[in-house]
This record gives structure tokens, sequence and C-alpha cells, in this order.
């Protein structure tokens, strides 16, 4: 008859030394149960309560040394909450206890890219293209995938920097592609050209039209989404002041692959438009499952107006902004009306 597993006081210093060294062999030497019960002479259940009483008597501490995990039923409500496929949320800052700490802003958004990795890991099929735009969360993203099945990757939106040859964006779909063993089709062109002629001749450019060819041909793509004057938007420093204030006007509100939405979803025509290099709404409006990953630590306001857009299918965030989206307690949100699922206008 099996023995029943119940809790071992280690009451002698003999306890103590069999259970320290069932836990070296079983944390430190990798041994089965089943062999560490045969050798020491013991029921595979007795070693299975010595481990117990080592991690109980302080003989094995375990440290979880990660900061962040996934809240499954918080990116559940998510999904149900806003008609979503994919809802990822990260519990950043996870101190001492379960307490939240505070997260380093970079680092959150490490773990956030980490998230959308798995995410995309897990969608992604044979076949797919796979777009990305060039926000950090993407570069995060890059940095954590690690295997993918065979697609091509498509970058969507320019180069930020004045490097078109080693820009983070460019690296990102190299690096991606090369997880899955397709092919990378880079944007080497700025996003924005100093006018509109400039950047439709260089649209015309055999390198520029190859990759931009393949906007259509998009299945699943990630983009980041932040507030449009966050400290790194792409949009926000390539406006004049006269440009912000029609945008401020018009209810700017959030930014995604380059465009600008209002509070309540809808893409906010700018005079950028004819000067970018950059997947168009309507593109991203054809893809089949397109993520959002956010910034991490503020910008409900923007995740929101993405969330209402219906361009997105699935979200990554932080279980902070969570929150606020599922309780709508942002104080900055203009608009309080139930945000509009995936349309195809």
């Amino acid at each position: 008859m099996a023995e029943p597993v119940e809790a071992v006081a280690l009451t002698a210093p003999i306890d103590t030394l069999l259970a320290a060294a069932v836990a070296r062999r079983f944390y430190l030497e990798q041994r089965s149960k089943v062999e560490i019960a045969k050798e020491f002479g013991i029921s595979r259940f007795k070693v299975a309560r010595l481990l117990d009483a080592a991690v109980a008597h302080d003989i094995v501490r375990i440290d979880i040394t990660v900061p962040a995990e996934i809240d499954v039923p918080l990116g559940r409500a998510l999904t149900e909450r806003f008609g979503l496929r994919h809802g990822v949320v990260v519990n950043l800052g996870r101190g001492e206890g379960g307490a939240a700490a505070t997260a380093d802003q970079r680092q959150s958004g490490r773990w956030l890219g980490t998230a959308a990795a798995r995410l995309i890991s897990e969608i992604v099929e044979e076949g797919d293209v796979l777009g990305l735009d060039g926000s950090h969360a993407v570069d995060a993203l890059s940095e954590a995938v690690t295997r993918l099945p065979l697609c091509d990757v498509v970058q969507l939106t320019g180069v930020h920097g004045r490097d078109l040859a080693r820009d983070a964006a460019i690296t990102a779909v190299r690096r991606t592609a090369a997880a899955g063993g397709g092919r990378a089709f880079p944007l080497h062109a700025p996003f924005l050209l100093p006018d509109a002629v400039t950047a439709a001749v260089l649209r015309s450019q055999p390198a520029t039209a190859e990759t931009l060819d393949r906007f259509g041909q998009v299945t699943k793509a990630v983009v980041g989404v932040a507030a449009w004057d966050a400290p790194h938007s792409t949009v926000y420093d390539a406006l004049s002041e006269r440009e912000r204030e029609t945008l401020r006007e018009a209810g700017a509100c959030a930014e995604v692959a380059g465009h600008v939405l209002d509070a309540e979803g809808r893409v906010v025509p700018t005079e950028l438009n004819a000067r970018t290099i950059a997947v168009s709404a309507a593109e991203l409006r054809g893809v089949t499952e397109l993520i959002g990953v956010t910034a991490g630590g503020r910008g409900t306001g923007a995740v929101r107006a993405a969330l209402r857009s219906g361009l997105l299918t699935g979200v990554v965030t932080d279980a902070a902004t969570a929150r606020r989206l599922l309780w709508h307690d942002d104080p900055d949100d203009p608009a309080r009306t139930a945000p509009s699922s995936r349309s195809t206008e």
C-alpha cells in the first residue's frame, strides 16, 4: 500500500541531513524521485515529503528572480470586454510577498516585448507573412523570440534614425525572420520625408517598392501603441507647433504605426501622411491578426483609443493598464462609450 503523503517534521539532525541530501540530488543534480528513493532505500512518497520539508524548514529556498508574470484572469477579462482574440497581461514589478513594486520603464517594455514574442510564437503559422512596425515594443519582441514557423517578415514603417542600414527596426525584422527561417523585407527608407514628391519618388524605388508591395499580403502583425505626444512618439516630433495644435483640437489621443487616432479610435488625417513611408490604415485594417503592444505604465487613454478603433485583434499590456481599461477609471479619457468591435469599414 502506498504511504500517505504527509508533512515530515524534521525533529532529528539525521532527518535534516537526509532532507538536505535528497534536495541536493533533486534540485542541483536533476535526479528523479525514483532514482533518489532507490539510492536511499526509501519510498518515492517519502522523497516527496522530504522535498516539501526542505522548503518548509528553509533548507531549500526558492527565489523567483523575474519580477513579472502573466496574469491569465486579467487577460481573459480584456478579451471578453473588448471582443479580442488575444489578451496578454503582464504583471510587472512583483515585489516580495506579491506586493507591486516600481519597475524600470525600459525593463517593463522588455517584459512586454517578451510576452508579445511568446504570443506570436503561438499564433504564427507556416506560410504567414508577419508585419512589424518600428516601435520599441517590436525591438524587444525580436530580441526575445527564438523560434517561429517558416514565415516572411515585413517592416511596416520606415526608419526613424539616420542609419538606414543598421537601424533598430531593420535589425528587428532581420532577427525575427531568422527565428523562422523566412525572408526579411526591411525598409531602407526614412519614415518621414521632407515633402510628398520626395516620398513618392522613394516609394517607387525597386528595393522600397518590393517591401511596400507586401503590405497587402501581411496576415499577422505586431505594432506599438502609445500616446501621440509621448516622448518616443514618431509623429509628434515631426510636426510643427501649428500641426500639433490642429491635432489637439481634433482630439488626437493615440499613435499606431505612424497613424494618429482620436479617443473614439478614428484615424485623424495629418499633413504627414503624404510624406511618410509606412503601412496605410486601410492595410492595417486588412490584417487578419493585429496585435498591439503598449509601452507600459501610462497612456491608458491611447490603448483604449486603439481598442475602439477596431484595428486590433489582440493586445499585450501591463496589469495596471488592464485594470484601468476594465474599470474605466482613467481621468484623461474624454470618451465614455463602449468600445467598437473590429469592423471592415
